[in-house]
């Protein structure tokens, strides 16, 4: 909708304001007449949004996904993940929204939308348990801060971070021991940096092994006393 409003601005600002060969402007290296002349700071706004936007019908990464289908995919997978998952299936369908993500990000580095496409994508980030989900969910709070420092996204995630984030992700099942260990450990972090809590699965059984019927040993035949014969 907003990629709609901006080709109508631009091309009202065009037909208005500038010469017609300011239309034909390309799109991936906007000239900055194009836009600096315009009379107000809105239409400058709108025009360079139009130049910095990706268009509609461009796909990204290996699965050829639109700005809609990386959007979508996030907030579907966040709404399947409840309050927090570690299934492969999912993690393996926001693995190539990201990779579509950020190949996007880097033919279109100026496209407003990027920042709330990397906000949904730290959202669901969140509720994948896994150290590397973790991780990236902290790596890219911090990129949208410092990359898109004055959008609504980035004030947000400011907020989010002066109160405090959290890591969470299991940790590998371990054989069980003498003494049950506890659900959760934190782990000290330095300044700047979030809490990490990793969550310790319930323990595995030793299994003792079976044995072999094939190696079993087979009993021995008892030997039968051969009856008496009795002379006539």
């Amino acid at each position: 909708m907003h990629r709609t409003l901006a080709v109508v601005a631009l091309v009202s600002m065009v037909t208005v304001g500038e010469p017609a060969s300011a239309a034909h402007v390309p799109r991936h290296a906007p000239s900055k007449d194009a836009c600096s002349s315009l009379a107000s700071r809105w239409q400058r706004s709108q025009c360079e949004s139009f130049h910095n936007s990706a268009p509609g019908d461009e796909y990204f990464g290996r699965m050829k996904m639109s700005y809609l289908g990386i959007d979508n995919t996030a907030h579907d997978v966040a709404i399947e993940a409840g309050a927090y998952t570690t299934n492969p299936g999912l993690i393996t369908r926001l693995e190539f929204a990201d990779e579509a993500l950020r190949q996007w990000e880097q033919r279109y580095p100026g496209d407003p939308q990027l920042a709330r496409s990397y906000f949904l994508m730290i959202e669901v980030y969140r509720k994948v348990y896994t150290q590397d989900a973790q991780q990236r969910a902290w790596a890219y709070m911090q990129h949208v801060i410092h990359a898109y420092p004055s959008s609504y996204f980035a004030k947000i995630l400011r907020i989010d971070v002066a109160r405090g984030f959290t890591e969470h992700w299991f940790a590998s099942p371990q054989t069980c021991p003498a003494k049950p260990p506890p659900f959760e450990t934190t782990t000290p972090t330095p300044p700047g940096q979030p809490k990490v809590v990793v969550i310790i699965p319930p323990c595995v059984q030793p299994q003792t092994p079976e044995p072999d019927e094939s190696e079993s040993p087979v009993p021995e035949e008892s030997a039968t006393p051969a009856p008496e014969v009795t002379p006539l």
